[in-house]
């Protein structure tokens, strides 16, 4: 290229239009050379943008994508409101046996959220979390998994480790933190772990399974055994920065992992992300994704089953969105928080000392300042002494 023996036309944007080379297997020492040296030289003739990673076309109107304008991501289900299979060719035909012992699971474990969170609230045990309204989503996607197939859980999945015959001693042993406990008392409770039924032991900290999960399916696709890896995880989770590591490695290195998103504890959605929700996340990072009814078992397994056979014999990750919505008694002490009426803002600067200091006094008066000045920004009659406000 130095001996002018190759020149390169560029346009504006940098992208080669047209190659001219003369003499070039006079530096090409046999055919075998002269073959991969012509494989190295790209031709860009049809004009087409060449930048690495990339598959576009050019356009020349100036024009920015508005996510508003394009439609959300459909969400599948099997069954309607009243419990009958809408499409019968969607209808995952399970044996009766199998149908009874998967409700047989979901009115278990919801039997023993109940008797374990009044032990809770008693004091008989420290903490509990329960599951109510996401028992579908864990056991029909437990359901639809092989049993060597490892779990990355959070802390609401406990019907995956039930439906693999996690007893109910050993749940109330590690909830107790007893010596019976297999992980002698030094996990909170629900914090569950076991290594005969592939289950990770739980952490508290959010999203730290993502990474780990990804990490497991990527040895399991070097050892070839036709195990994968499926990961629970929330919204709040997917909003902490090692989900997006997370999805990026899981993609680049082709990973045979399952991602099944629930919901947050409390933060509302609005707040979590802008856009169409977490499903939204996985084309943007070259995952196959679907969205389905978390509270429709069947629509679950069915997603779930479908999603592992692809991720084991394509080698690529998978992400489920399962809506659903937990129904617990913290939620709705939250839901009714938010409906009490705020107290006065003045508060926080009576609250603090008997009698008001000159620096209190001074940032009240420019807080009040502030609000006339800026009234439009702020929720009608907020700067109004006494006032209060939803």
């Amino acid at each position: 290229q130095t001996n002018n023996k190759q020149r390169t036309s560029l346009d504006l944007s940098g992208a080669p239009q047209q190659t001219i080379i003369n003499n070039a297997a006079a530096n090409v020492s046999s055919s075998k050379h002269l073959s991969s040296a012509r494989a190295s030289i790209t031709l860009a003739t049809d004009d087409k943008p060449m930048f690495p990673g990339f598959s576009a076309q050019w356009t020349d109107k100036l024009h920015f994508i508005d996510p508003t304008l394009y439609g959300t991501i459909p969400v599948y289900r099997v069954l309607d409101y009243g419990g009958k299979i809408i499409n019968s060719s969607e209808d995952p035909k399970l044996d009766q046996s199998k149908v009874v012992e998967i409700y047989h699971c979901m009115t278990l474990l919801n039997s023993m959220d109940r008797i374990l969170y009044e032990c809770q609230r008693q004091g008989r045990i420290s903490f509990y979390m329960t599951h109510y309204g996401e028992e579908a989503t864990a056991v029909g996607s437990a359901a639809a998994i092989n049993p060597d197939d490892l779990v990355f859980a959070q802390y609401r999945e406990t019907g995956v480790l039930m439906w693999r015959g996690y007893t109910l001693d050993q749940f109330i042993n590690q909830c107790f933190g007893n010596c019976e406990d297999e992980g002698k008392g030094r996990m909170m409770p629900i914090h569950y772990g076991s290594k005969a039924n592939n289950f990770v032991t739980i952490s508290s900290p959010l999203t730290v399974q993502l990474p780990q999960a990804v990490g497991a399916a990527y040895s399991f696709k070097m050892a070839k055994n036709g195990r994968c890896v499926i990961t629970y995880f929330g919204e709040g989770a997917a909003s902490e920065g090692d989900a997006h590591a997370a999805f990026n490695f899981a993609s680049t290195l082709d990973c045979p992992v399952l991602r099944n998103n629930g919901y947050a504890i409390s933060t509302p959605s609005h707040e979590q992300y802008r856009g169409d929700g977490i499903a939204a996340h996985g084309p943007a990072y070259g995952m196959t994704t679907i969205r389905v009814d978390g509270n429709d078992i069947f629509a679950v397994y069915n997603a779930t089953k479908a999603a592992r056979e692809f991720a084991v014999k394509e080698n690529r990750p998978v992400l489920i969105e399962a809506l659903t919505y937990s129904i617990t008694k913290v939620r709705k002490s939250l839901e009714r928080c938010e409906k009490r009426l705020k107290p006065d803002w003045r508060e926080m600067f009576y609250d603090v000392y008997e009698k008001m200091p000159d620096h209190l006094m001074n940032q009240m008066k420019m807080m009040e300042e502030h609000l006339e000045k800026y009234a439009e920004h702020y929720p009608k009659n907020y700067g109004k002494k006494n006032s209060t406000l939803v």
